[in-house]
């Protein structure tokens, strides 16, 4: 699973590892949740402009959902079903994309209480997370929305909770945002967890846990 992410890396960190020629300015955020409008990565194609950032709704509505409310069960989807549930079968064959965020957070219970942990890569660089999005034309003007695609944990992760975020590599990043690759099978080849020495993981403010806070105080270290 994964409900809350951050995204605060340099901007120019941003454009070097997702190979974008163009970023907009984007609000250092470190409390991102469902419903929200963040930035996700896409690909036009090379004639169209290649990757680039736009804002999506987090909780993926289906073209064919009645009411947008249906996005907030929407926020992940498992990578091994992707092939055949109707919410996701579409977009993962033809509507993929990056999220890119710093880290996420994932909470494990110690003691009486749940605590929050924050994870991200031991090399500091952006996280690719891998996710999919659709358009839907029912409300009263289009919504872009998007999901972030989840897999079984990796020892490292398996301590803190029984899913994961799927991180892509950078030598995946292409393969996945390809708007002409519809190889569902090549494509669920990469659905699995990432390597344990990539990511690094800390106990941070409980102040997290509310939706409405905002801060880098936030992924400050506590005991």
């Amino acid at each position: 699973m994964c409900g809350r992410y951050a995204f605060f890396s340099p901007d120019e960190a941003v454009r070097e590892y997702f190979l974008l020629q163009e970023l907009p300015s984007i609000e250092p955020r470190f409390n991102i949740s469902p419903t929200q409008f963040v930035p996700v990565i896409r690909d036009r194609g090379a004639d169209a402009g290649g990757r680039h950032v736009s804002m999506l709704y987090w909780g993926l509505v289906p073209f064919w959902a009645k009411e947008k409310s249906i996005g907030q069960r929407m926020i992940n989807a498992r990578g091994e079903t992707l092939a055949e549930k109707p919410s996701f079968r579409n977009a993962f064959k033809k509507r993929r994309c990056i999220v890119p965020a710093s880290g996420f957070y994932e909470w494990k219970k110690e003691d009486d209480i749940k605590r929050p942990y924050f994870i991200s890569r031991k090399d500091g660089k952006p996280i690719a997370l891998a996710g999919l999005w659709e358009r839907w034309d029912k409300g009263d003007e289009p919504l872009e929305s998007f999901t972030i695609v989840t897999t079984t944990p990796n020892t490292f992760m398996e301590n803190l909770h029984q899913r994961m975020p799927l991180i892509l590599t950078s030598e995946q990043h292409q393969d996945w945002l390809d708007p002409g690759n519809e190889d569902t099978v090549r494509l669920a080849n990469v659905i699995k967890p990432c390597r344990d020495e990539l990511l690094t993981a800390k106990p941070v403010s409980r102040k997290v846990n509310n939706p409405r806070n905002e801060g880098a105080e936030l992924i400050d270290e506590r005991a």
